[in-house]
């Protein structure tokens, strides 16, 4: 017998990689039926109804493929009666097949009368196991073939022919597909629970923020002007001063807004020489410095940590270096974070979608309310650090959760791993 090289021993090459030589390679077409609502069955305004038979589309499963109905809507009973065929049941698996390519759910519970919606494609599955399928289309495996198709023209689409010729690998009975599905989910469902906690915590920061950040007497007002050193409040050069014929490969970096927008003073490659660096040395980022993204994505605030590249704010940024002597640092950052006075530098003027953030002149003026007393100021940002940093534990413990779940997915959907 000859074994072709570099497959393992028991495997079988297929289109979609080695898979164990018990299992088979099926279309989802072969495993289940495919439905959507199309030319006749489509709907109008006039379908829709406050109440009444739910129709589920793209929006209604999160980026996590759970199905949520908090947003939702609803159509006639006379619309949903003439499609049979798209009615929705416990069990069903819902794939987007126009906008959102990539979103995949299954129905774990009765959620009572529903449909789909014309972006939708539904999935029924015959014999074998629905959770399995449901984990693998949604699998990098799965979607690298859900996405590897779509259509180029404007909003991105797959027909019902192409989601019938998903290759699915399939073990050969329907227990094992089941330990393989009960595992994945009993990994979700500790994801779940560390998102809830997360969630939870992050209200309880905000409740606590509510309280020990709302003006007491004996306090002051002093505008953000104020708390910085002099000349430390500084908006990034025109556009013209960091054209892209000034980049280097190497030198002195230029900071951008995704430094500030992802709080990674590491992100970006574009530098310029000593010789600009020197020109736009008045845009020069410090250790303890505060930069600040000013367009689209406004307001984030990063402070520059101790071990950082020497370089300079771009245009799309602003800096502000805190009088330390006087004033806690990390009240500051905690006040500016907060989403109360968030909304007060927010410019809502413009209207659309990209904002701003308000004038320099008003800006500079915007008050902080404060303890008068640093030490009490420095109480209040400790409370805040330390839940902070309980909530930065557990998301890069969900984090870890997701890898260790991504990486059981490669494995048991694949047949590298064998649970029965």
């Amino acid at each position: 017998m000859v074994v072709e090289k570099n497959i393992p021993i028991g495997f079988q090459k297929t289109e979609i990689g080695e898979i164990p030589n018990d299992w088979s390679l099926r279309l989802t077409g072969q495993v289940g039926t495919i439905n959507g609502r199309v030319g006749w069955k489509g709907y109008t305004k006039a379908d829709i109804r406050n109440t009444g038979p739910y129709a589920i589309g793209a929006k209604h499963i999160d980026n996590s493929n759970r199905l949520d109905l908090s947003n939702s809507t609803h159509i006639s009973a006379e619309k949903y009666r003439e499609s049979p065929e798209i009615m929705v049941y416990k069990d069903d698996i819902l794939i987007v097949q126009r906008g959102s390519i990539g979103k995949v759910v299954i129905i774990d519970k009765e959620i009572g009368d529903a449909t789909i919606n014309p972006s939708m494609v539904l999935l029924r599955i015959n014999e074998d196991s629905p959770i399995y399928i449901y984990y693998y289309l949604t699998s990098s495996l799965g979607q690298n073939q859900i996405k590897s198709d779509t259509s180029s023209t404007g909003v991105p689409m797959i027909t019902q022919k192409q989601v019938a010729n998903f290759k699915i690998p399939l073990p050969p009975t329907k227990v094992e597909q089941a330990a393989i599905a009960t595992a994945l989910n009993d990994a979700d469902k500790l994801i779940t629970e560390l998102e809830k906690l997360i969630a939870k915590k992050k209200l309880i920061k905000q409740g606590a923020m509510q309280e020990l950040l709302r003006p007491k007497e004996g306090w002051v007002k002093k505008s953000i002007e104020e708390l910085c050193v002099p000349n430390g409040l500084v908006r990034g050069p025109f556009g013209g001063a960091l054209k892209k014929e000034f980049f280097k490969d190497k030198g002195f970096k230029v900071y951008e807004q995704k430094n500030a927008i992802y709080r990674d003073e590491n992100l970006g490659n574009y530098y310029i020489d000593e010789n600009k660096f020197k020109e736009l040395q008045r845009f020069e980022v410090k250790e303890s410095d505060f930069i600040v993204s000013c367009s689209g994505t406004i307001g984030k605030i990063f402070q520059i940590p101790n071990r950082f590249v020497k370089g300079v704010i771009n245009q799309a940024l602003l800096k502000l270096t805190i009088d330390k002597t006087k004033y806690s640092d990390n009240y500051f950052y905690h006040y500016f974070s907060w989403e109360k006075f968030q909304a007060n530098i927010i410019d809502s003027t413009q209207g659309g979608a990209m904002k701003n953030l308000i004038g320099m002149v008003e800006f500079r003026k915007t008050s902080i309310p404060l303890p008068a007393e640093k030490s009490e100021q420095i109480y209040i940002a400790e409370i805040l650090c330390d839940m902070d940093s309980e909530i930065e534990a557990l998301e890069k413990k969900l984090d870890k959760y997701k890898m260790i779940k991504q990486g059981m997915m490669q494995n048991l959907l694949t047949g590298k791993i064998r649970l029965v």
